[in-house]
C-alpha cells in the first residue's frame, strides 16, 4: 500500500523540501498553506490519503484541521509536524486520532520512515479485515481452485484437476495473495504475516526463493499475463480476477 499524500504546511521551503523528498520516494504530493487551504482539497482525500499536518497555521491549527476531516469522516492517516513537540500537543494530536507525531526540526528520511511504518499498520490491517470478511471455503483463480478446508490445491491441466504439492509455507503465501488480489503487498508485511507470527525466522533472500517456487509450482513462470506480478523494489502483487465459492 502507498498512499498519496496531502501535505498542509505553511512554511514554503519546508513545504518544498518534503514535497521533493516524497515525490521522490514515488509519492503524489498536495501541498496545501492554510487551514482554508485544507478544507478545500480535503474533500478530495480518502482512506488512501495521508495527512502529514502542521500544528501552527496562518489561520488557525492542525487540530481544527483534523476535527473537520474526522467530522467528514475520513479515516486515513494522520501524521502532525510541529516546531511545539510538547507533551501536551503530542497528547492532544495522538487523543483526536492521529497516527504519528514528528517534532521540528527533523530529517525528511526519519519522515519517510514514519509513513512507511504508518503505510505498513494500515495494510496489516486491511489484510485481516480482508481475510475476516472471506469465509469461502473455496477459491478459484484462473486455472487454479484452493479448497481451504481441506489445505489442498488444484490446477486445471489437460487431463483435468491435478493436485499441486505445496509446503506449509507455499500454501500460505499463496493464500496470502488470493485475500488480497489487488494489493500489492510489500515483502516486509509478508514476511511478518507469513513466517513472524510462528516464530520462524526467515530473511528476505529467503522469500524470494519461497516465491521463486510458488510460481513454478502453479505455472506462473513465462507467462504474459503472470499470476504474481513483482512490484520492483517493493514486493509483489496477485491481480484481481478470482471467483469466490461460499460452499462448505
Amino acid at each position: 500500500m502507498q498512499f498519496q499524500i496531502l501535505l498542509v504546511e505553511d512554511d514554503d521551503a519546508l513545504a518544498m523540501g518534503i514535497e521533493y523528498s516524497l515525490t521522490n520516494e514515488g509519492y503524489a504530493v498536495t501541498v496545501a498553506k492554510s487551514c482554508q487551504e485544507a478544507y478545500q482539497y480535503s474533500v478530495k482525500t480518502d482512506s488512501n490519503t495521508l495527512v502529514l499536518l502542521d500544528v501552527m497555521l496562518p489561520d488557525g491549527n492542525g487540530f481544527e484541521v483534523l476535527r473537520k476531516l474526522r467530522k467528514e469522516h475520513f479515516d486515513g492517516p494522520v501524521i502532525f509536524l510541529t516546531a511545539a513537540a510538547d507533551e501536551v500537543n503530542v497528547v492532544q494530536g495522538l487523543d483526536m486520532g492521529a497516527d504519528d507525531y514528528i517534532g521540528k526540526p527533523f530529517r525528511v528520511r526519519e519522515l519517510i520512515s514514519r509513513i512507511h511504518a504508518v503505510e505498513r499498520r494500515y495494510q496489516k490491517a486491511e489484510i485481516k479485515e480482508q481475510e475476516q470478511n472471506k469465509p469461502a471455503s473455496k477459491i478459484k483463480y484462473r486455472d487454479i481452485l484452493v479448497d481451504t478446508e481441506q489445505a489442498l490445491v488444484y490446477k486445471t491441466e489437460n487431463d483435468g484437476m491435478v493436485k499441486l504439492e505445496l509446503t506449509p509455507s507455499e500454501y500460505r503465501i499463496l493464500l496470502l495473495f488470493l485475500f488480497n488480489q489487488g494489493v500489492v503487498l510489500e515483502r516486509n508485511v509478508i514476511l511478518e504475516r507469513i513466517f513472524d507470527s510462528r516464530g520462524t525466522f526467515v530473511d528476505d533472500n529467503t522469500l524470494s526463493v519461497y516465491i521463486r517456487r510458488l510460481r513454478e509450482k502453479i505455472g506462473d513462470t513465462g507467462k504474459e499475463e503472470p499470476y504474481i506480478s513483482t512490484v520492483r523494489g517493493i514486493g509483489y502483487k496477485m491481480e484481481k480476477e478470482s471467483c469466490l465459492s461460499a460452499e462448505k
